[in-house]
């Protein structure tokens, strides 16, 4: 009887004792934190991967997460400097940072986390857009606009234990109701500005036509002063020669013939070759061989 109550209880032990290891044992992972927790308060974070052990049956073991986690926030209308309404859709990239803080404020709960968190996001980016005009916050996409956000919020989620990378926009909308009203006013701003530009435009063509209009009458007379000075010097020389032809009794009979001959030319024109001359004239003599 002995014998046998003995070989009963042997497995028992075995079992109890495999259960009680296993119970004993905390596994963590790369990706939580693990929060060993005796009658409702925390005795021991363990943050980093592996194995490590717990009082078994009385200590309890909450994960946490170790990751970078997205949330979606609510859209929410947000009002700009220039009194303007402006509907944000964004995003927020957070982690966890000090778990403790996480457990005892939020309860460990996500929900209750993305809750908080989309109140103060929501703050951080009223306060932003409220110092921004909507003109500015339409054209500026650059990025800035999200750091500025997420500069704003600052340490208002350490309490929390709640770190914030980022909050991005997925979408920054003018609300249906005065869509219209405000593309119409930056039509009219734009085609101003376009308005602007080409009188400028114009004015610089006018400039540059009156100038290039001047060049050309300035051209235009110094080309005319320079030929009248041409056919002056060319006068001058043709009658300098002439001179010399008329100072000269042999050079003075020449071109008195080559005159001639030249007039005789000219008049015999038409079907009429015949010519009345005076006896005397220089082309009758030229003519009859009489010249002296």
């Amino acid at each position: 009887m002995k014998k046998t109550i003995k070989w009963t209880l042997i497995p028992l032990i075995l079992i109890a004792a495999v259960v009680v290891l296993a119970s004993s044992i905390v596994t963590t992972t790369v990706k939580e934190y693990n929060l060993v927790t005796q009658f409702g308060r925390v005795v021991k974070v363990v943050s980093q991967p592996g194995l490590s052990f717990k009082i078994p049956f009385i200590q309890e073991v909450q994960s946490v997460p170790k990751y970078k986690m997205i949330s979606d926030l609510v859209p929410s209308d947000v009002t700009t400097r220039d009194k303007k309404v402006m509907t944000v859709d964004s995003f927020v990239l957070w982690d966890i940072q000090d778990p403790l803080k996480y457990l005892t404020t939020l309860n460990a709960n996500k929900e209750n986390a993305e809750i908080r968190i989309g109140n103060v996001v929501y703050n951080s980016i009223k306060n932003v857009l409220a110092s921004t005009d909507q003109e500015d916050i339409i054209t500026g996409r650059d990025g800035e606009l999200s750091q500025n956000i997420t500069e704003n919020i600052g340490s208002a989620l350490d309490s929390y234990g709640i770190r914030i990378y980022a909050v991005e926009t997925k979408k920054l909308d003018l609300p249906d109701s005065n869509k219209e009203s405000v593309y119409t006013r930056m039509i009219s701003e734009r085609n101003n500005i376009a308005a602007g530009y080409q009188a400028d435009g114009e004015y610089e063509s006018q400039l540059i036509k009156n100038e290039t209009d001047r060049t050309v009458r300035e051209t235009i007379a110094k080309a005319n002063a320079d030929a009248e000075k041409i056919k002056a010097e060319g006068e001058a020389e043709y009658m300098r020669i002439l001179s010399e032809a008329y100072n000269d009794e042999q050079k003075a009979d020449f071109y008195n013939y080559v005159r001639s001959l030249d007039a005789l030319k000219a008049s015999l024109i038409g079907s009429n070759k015949t010519v009345v001359l005076d006896s005397d004239s220089e082309l009758a003599r030229i003519l009859s061989g009489n010249i002296q």
